[in-house]
């Protein structure tokens, strides 16, 4: 099945209104685009009794079928999202199958599937992942040539580096960014201003890792505050990839272990693979001793988190 990206969903949806999108990825705030895009089109009218919700609180799997088959009110069209649901029976997917091979026309189903849980279903799948960096610049200027503004390509370059390809994060530093006195962004007010999304920069860093690039990792720990928590950070997410590849628990068994979301667990899953078991545990230990020495003033923070990157990089 062909997934596709907000651009082409536009243009899709000019054309025809499909029975059911899934959209999938890691960028929330492209799920709420996804989400604008297809209320538009649908142009509900009386939006309390067409356009329902169901989260993991308000699930109910008779009621989310009850719902997609019931017509809809005052309007041509009804729309029903399923948020981020991740727990359903095998009954749910059959009574899903079957709506779906004869929908009702004017019912719309939006499913944001963050975990994957949905690709049991044949629908249209529209892409939530990341987007490249020629994309995000021209989203960037775009909207800055909106508020009047323009950016240097290195302060581009940088401001898409801090916040690891997520649009969700770039968008609310463009509206810090934007109140700078002059009417050009430079690199310097980036470093300066933008908030470094430490939590996903390690995560970034931790598959660059993997992947043995070299430069994609130092530019990501130069944007990183060197400090405990950066550390920390790291530490946990090499715990996570070390439990990941060696324990025989399941996804859900580590996550509540480990106190983190499942989806964690599942990506670093997908991460450790890239390293063997012996690797892990030989990064586990220098994390040890980087840290003892740490906390015995043997290692300055700075050249111990340096001293890690190459150390994993060359492990």
């Amino acid at each position: 099945m062909e997934v596709f990206g907000l651009k082409t969903l536009k243009t899709r949806l000019q054309k025809k209104i499909e029975p059911c999108y899934v959209v999938q990825g890691e960028d929330i705030l492209l799920y709420d685009k996804a989400l604008e895009l297809v209320k538009k089109a649908c142009n509900l009218q009386l939006e309390e009794f067409n356009f329902l919700v169901f989260d993991e609180d308000s699930f109910n799997e008779q009621a989310v079928i009850d719902a997609v088959q019931t017509l809809p009110m005052g309007s041509d069209k009804k729309l029903v999202l399923l948020k981020n649901i991740s727990k359903f029976g095998e009954s749910f997917k059959k009574n899903l199958r079957d709506y779906l091979k004869n929908p009702v026309p004017s019912t719309c189903l939006m499913i944001f599937d963050f975990f994957n849980k949905f690709d049991f279903i044949i629908a249209e799948k529209v892409s939530a992942k990341r987007l490249d960096d020629g994309s995000l610049k021209a989203l960037i200027v775009a909207e800055l040539k909106a508020k009047g503004k323009t950016i240097t390509d290195g302060a581009c370059e940088r401001l898409i580096e801090a916040c690891c390809n997520y649009y969700s994060l770039i968008k609310n530093e463009i509206d810090k960014l934007s109140s700078c006195d002059g009417q050009e962004i430079t690199e310097k007010q980036v470093q300066e201003l933008v908030c470094k999304e430490t939590e996903f920069a390690v995560f970034e860093l931790t598959d660059a890792l993997s992947r043995k690039d070299a430069d994609k990792a130092v530019s990501l720990l130069n944007l990183m505050d060197k400090d405990t928590k950066t550390f920390n950070l790291i530490l946990n997410h090499f715990r996570r990839l070390f439990f990941a590849a060696t324990s025989d628990l399941s996804d859900k068994e580590i996550a509540d272990l480990l106190s983190v979301k499942e989806y964690a667990i599942t990506k670093a899953r997908q991460i450790s693979k890239n390293f063997t078991k012996l690797q892990l545990k030989n990064i586990y230990q220098m994390l040890d001793d980087v840290d003892f020495y740490i906390k015995n003033g043997q290692m300055q923070l700075e050249n111990a988190l340096f001293y890690l990157i190459f150390g994993i990089l060359y492990i």
